[in-house]
């Protein structure tokens, strides 16, 4: 039982909203099995909206709310149906050329690039605290998009949003510009092999010295090898410094700038980025944050689209 913002009392539990829910659950299974097939994680997905839309108000708010960061999941998965290389040629050389060009380092005799020259100059420091700031790019952007849930409700959505507009905006150049990361370089050269599977590269050595598998569960689970360009990571960590400082959030913004640093650094220390995939990435944090504060301002559809799941999770 839940009370309407009108003041009558509802009861969620109904054969409309059991229908819905086992509706949208069967239907993402089914489509999942169609495109990527079954995963375990699947199921695991399901039960957490199911639950939480059904244990009480409060929680069923959090996951409309958070569905817009299962959509963005959702997608991101899909991914591995539609495999980028098979729709334009994949960038390897010429981007490891302009990375070298642009950010080479002059190093014992010879220009290299960024990512060659941790690849010589690392140590286990390193190794580590890259490993820990990388592993900030789930849990950063999606605490704070808690503490807007309960802080702020119109900013939280103008956050998820933003973020999911971001994502769209770079999986679109992942189609357009395919492009292989530093490590693939580093492994297989400038030849192009579709079937080359997701690689932990330099933070392999963050697992050999915790003796765990982290980074090669998460990067066994990759949708795409050929998705280098832009670095949605370094993206995720510049929209939520965008939205600290629009909230105020004092001290608080310095510790997100240094995860935004830090995870920049990771990114190229670890071979998975160069230098202009962050850019890039910059660059589609930008570009998102503008064009959603123009669509939340003009943009009738987006207005009443936002006015509804304020309405819903109110």
């Amino acid at each position: 039982m839940s009370i309407h913002p009108a003041g009558q009392a509802t009861n969620v539990y109904n054969f409309k909203n059991f229908f819905l829910v086992a509706a949208i659950c069967s239907a993402y299974l089914f489509i999942s099995y169609l495109l990527i097939g079954y995963k375990p994680e699947q199921l695991f997905l399901i039960a957490l909206f199911a639950s939480f839309y059904f244990i009480s108000a409060p929680t069923r708010k959090l996951i409309i709310a958070f569905s817009i960061f299962i959509v963005y999941w959702i997608i991101f998965d899909y991914m591995k149906a539609f495999p980028n290389y098979q729709y334009r040629p994949v960038h390897i050389a010429s981007l490891y050329n302009a990375e070298k060009k642009w950010f080479g380092i002059f190093y014992q005799g010879s220009k290299i690039t960024p990512n060659e020259y941790w690849l010589r100059n690392g140590d286990n420091f390193l190794d580590v605290l890259a490993g820990i700031f990388y592993l900030t790019w789930i849990p950063v952007p999606l605490l704070f998009a808690g503490y807007l849930f309960f802080k702020n409700r119109r900013q939280f959505f103008y956050f998820s949003l933003t973020f999911l507009l971001v994502n769209m905006i770079g999986f679109v150049i992942y189609y357009a510009y395919p492009a292989a990361p530093p490590w693939y370089v580093q492994q297989h050269g400038f030849a192009f092999y579709a079937a080359t599977p997701g690689s932990t590269a330099g933070f392999s050595k963050f697992d050999h010295f915790f003796y765990s598998g982290i980074f090669k569960a998460i990067y066994a689970k990759s949708s795409n090898v050929f998705a280098a360009m832009p670095s949605l990571h370094s993206s995720y960590p510049f929209i939520v410094l965008y939205f600290g400082i629009k909230n105020k959030l004092g001290v608080v913004n310095v510790l997100f700038a240094v995860v935004m640093m830090g995870i920049w650094f990771s990114a190229v220390y670890s071979s998975h980025h160069y230098v202009l995939d962050i850019l890039a990435g910059i660059a589609c944090a930008i570009t998102g944050i503008i064009s959603f504060r123009q669509l939340a301002l003009k943009n009738k559809a987006v207005k009443i689209f936002l006015e509804k799941m304020m309405k819903a999770t109110a």
